[in-house]
């Protein structure tokens, strides 16, 4: 990007001559003489650079009236990273775009969650992204559509609505217009490299998309080490949870493993069990963020790497994500929950609040019971009858009536600094825990906390401070946090023995 936000276009062409897979989902090349958009790594020939033109968006190459490459298939790759470092009115758009809001609520329902009026963000969005809301949530129509079509049995009605169409008619004239393939010839195609397969019940198997290194086994163990009894199961290699959806609950479960470097992209194998099959994307898009799916991991460990204090950490772990979250209410109210008590305390405690105030649901998976209370239902509950202290028990419901009236919205729409400053209002409501839901729920990389006594430890081990500057670990300093917790977090298969008590200082819901 050049300082203007624009695409750099001899920065671009010469990632697409080196075929560097770092690039992918970033930008998108489209060729004029042939009529495609590619990934940066696509293995065909190199076309000349007077033949090119860069998008930043697959939308944006769909609106110039290119379709998608049938041999790197550019839409299947995470999402940029610039969008949560950013966090600017487009990347926010998009994260809201990419859960299906615009299918359930319209452009009208984006603009006013990102405090614009449509025709302005429309605008802004044909400025920055190169198509407008309605092109953005096309294109991601199109691609959920393609991967049911490729990867599963679903039938092509199912499949239909499932990615979000109003018709048959639409997903039929937008699968041919994009991909120029009937969604009959798109399944013949994806027979031979099948990777999923759907099953009754609503039961969707799909691969997501993550950049790699990942490491995915530490991933696993930072929310095994968290997990709310009926809400979340985890096991070694696999992590299963409930999920509250637009049109109904679901069930996910993960496996999780440990991706090298090499691959450009990999994938993370996720099992969905909906109860109405309108809701998958929704599903998939709130498990990458849990997964952190879009990182560049590569840049994160390059800068922290070469950090004195901290660079044997990181190049022991290369790849470590920030854990986020399916349902930002669920991490802020979890949160409070875990204020000034072990984590093994605050899983206790939210596991009875879930089978007080959860819905109960039926699982396929072994010990999922029930959803997460949602805020309404927290708002309205008696604060004595928590099982806290009372002045907590206050600030958990108020927080849960700010969740319930929309004073306070965690779904990454509004401005990080207007979710702080509303936050912070509250009563029971500090820094260290606003921060902490900025990083979790709000996929905030850059948050540093300075008061967590877990990580002043770990800093006064390796020969350092708090005070030794964090700045340089900009714009990257949650990882930076992560790497320290890291090195406190038991492994999955030891999460049986007893949980010593936390020292976080304000909170206890870091490791």
């Amino acid at each position: 990007m050049t300082p203007t936000g624009h695409l750099d276009t001899e920065a671009c062409y010469r990632a697409v001559k080196s075929r560097d897979r770092r690039f992918d989902g970033v930008f998108y090349t489209a060729v004029r003489t042939t009529g495609i958009y590619c990934r940066p790594s696509c293995p065909a020939r190199t076309p000349a650079s007077a033949n090119v033109s860069f998008h930043p968006t697959a939308a944006s190459a769909q609106s110039a009236g290119y379709r998608a490459c049938k041999r790197c298939l550019p839409d299947a790759t995470p999402g940029s990273p610039e969008w949560d470092v950013a966090a600017d009115v487009a990347g926010r758009a998009m994260r809201l775009i990419a859960d299906g809001l615009v299918d359930r609520e319209g452009v009208g329902g984006l603009a006013e969650r990102v405090g614009y009026t449509p025709r302005h963000l429309g605008r802004l969005l044909s400025q920055e992204l190169g198509a407008a809301p309605l092109a953005l949530a096309r294109a991601r129509r199109a691609q959920t559509a393609r991967v049911l079509i490729e990867t599963t049995d679903l039938p092509l009605t199912d499949v239909a609505f499932a990615a979000g169409f109003a018709s048959v008619r639409q997903f039929n004239e937008t699968v041919r217009e994009v991909y120029d393939a009937s969604p009959s010839q798109l399944r013949g195609r994806g027979r031979s490299r099948a990777v999923a397969t759907a099953r009754p019940s609503g039961a969707v198997t799909m691969r997501l998309a993550v950049r790699t290194p990942f490491a995915g086994r530490r991933l696993l163990d930072f929310l095994a080490f968290h997990v709310v009894p009926g809400v979340e199961v985890a096991e070694p290699g696999t992590y299963a949870r409930t999920l509250d959806l637009p049109h109904g609950p679901g069930t996910v479960r993960l496996h999780l493993a440990d991706l090298p470097a090499g691959g450009g992209t990999g994938f993370v194998v996720a099992e969905f069990w909906l109860h109405d099959l309108r809701d998958t994307a929704a599903a998939s898009e709130r498990v990458r963020r849990l997964l952190d799916a879009d990182c560049d991991p590569t840049a994160v460990d390059a800068q922290l790497g070469a950090d004195p204090l901290i660079g044997d950490l990181v190049r022991a772990t290369p790849g470590l994500r920030v854990p986020g979250q399916v349902d930002g209410a669920e991490t802020a109210v979890r949160t409070v929950i875990g204020q000034q008590v072990s984590v093994a305390g605050a899983r206790t405690v939210a596991g009875r609040i879930v089978a007080s105030h959860g819905r109960a649901v039926d699982s396929p998976v072994a010990g999922l019971t029930h959803l997460f209370p949602d805020a309404a239902a927290l708002a309205g509950v008696d604060p004595a009858s928590l099982p806290m202290p009372r002045a907590r028990g206050r600030a958990l419901v108020a927080l849960a009536t700010a969740l319930a009236d929309g004073s306070v919205v965690l779904d990454r729409g509004p401005d990080r600094g207007d979710v702080r400053r509303a936050l912070l209002a509250l009563p029971g409501i500090g820094p260290w825990t606003a921060d902490y839901v900025a990083m979790r729920a709000l996929g905030h990389p850059d948050v540093f906390l300075p008061t967590d006594l877990a990580i002043k430890r770990v800093l006064a081990d390796l020969g350092g401070s708090v005070d030794s500057d964090p700045e340089r670990w900009r714009p990257w300093r949650s990882y930076a946090l992560m790497h320290l917790w890291n090195t406190l977090m038991p492994d999955t298969p030891a999460l049986a023995r007893p949980v010593n008590p936390g020292e976080q200082g304000e909170l206890t819901c870091g490791p």
